[in-house]
C-alpha cells in the first residue's frame, strides 16, 4: 500500500517535469537583445517578471501601439525573410527578461492597445513568419521597463 502511495504522489510530479521540459526545450520564443539584456517571451506565466495584456479599448490601455507598413517609420522592425538572426543577441543570462502575454491585466502589467492609427508610444513593423505582431508589441513593451528610449534592439 505505501509503495501505490509513492507510485500515485509521484505520477503527477514526473508528468509536470516531463511537460515542463518539453515546453522549455522545444518550443522558440521571440527574443530580442537591448543593450546587455535580453527581452524574450515565455509560455510559463509563473516564470516571468512582466506580464503585458492586450485591450481593444483605448481608455483601458496603458501603452498604444501603432502598426505600421512602413519599416523606416518603425521604432521597432520584425522582418525574418533576411540571412538570418545574430545567433548570440539572445544568450539566457542572469539579466534576462521574461515577458508573458496575459488574457487579463495583471497588477501592475502594461496594457497595451494595438492599432494602426496614432498617436502611440511606439510604431512597430511585422512581416514575419514566425513572431506576430502581439508579439513584437509584447516584446517592445516588455522591453521599455528598464530603457525607455529604446536605443537598439535585435532579434
Amino acid at each position: 500500500m505505501l509503495r501505490f502511495r509513492i507510485f500515485a504522489s509521484v505520477v503527477p510530479l514526473l508528468a509536470a517535469a516531463v511537460f515542463a521540459r518539453a515546453e522549455i526545450g522545444s518550443v522558440s520564443h521571440p527574443c530580442i537583445a537591448v543593450g546587455e539584456t535580453s527581452v524574450e517571451l515565455t509560455s510559463l506565466f509563473w516564470t516571468a517578471g512582466v506580464h503585458v495584456a492586450f485591450t481593444e479599448n483605448p481608455v483601458r490601455a496603458t501603452v498604444r501601439v501603432q502598426i505600421t507598413d512602413d519599416a523606416d517609420a518603425a521604432d521597432f522592425a520584425v522582418v525574418d525573410d533576411g540571412l538570418g538572426s545574430e545567433p548570440d543577441s539572445c544568450q539566457a543570462n542572469p539579466s534576462t527578461r521574461l515577458v508573458s502575454i496575459a488574457a487579463e491585466p495583471v497588477d501592475g502589467g502594461e496594457v497595451i492597445y494595438l492599432s494602426t492609427e496614432g498617436p502611440a508610444d511606439y510604431r512597430i513593423y511585422v512581416r514575419s513568419k514566425s513572431v506576430s505582431q502581439r508579439e513584437a508589441a509584447a516584446l517592445i513593451v516588455g522591453a521599455r521597463g528598464s530603457h525607455r528610449h529604446l536605443q537598439a534592439a535585435s532579434l
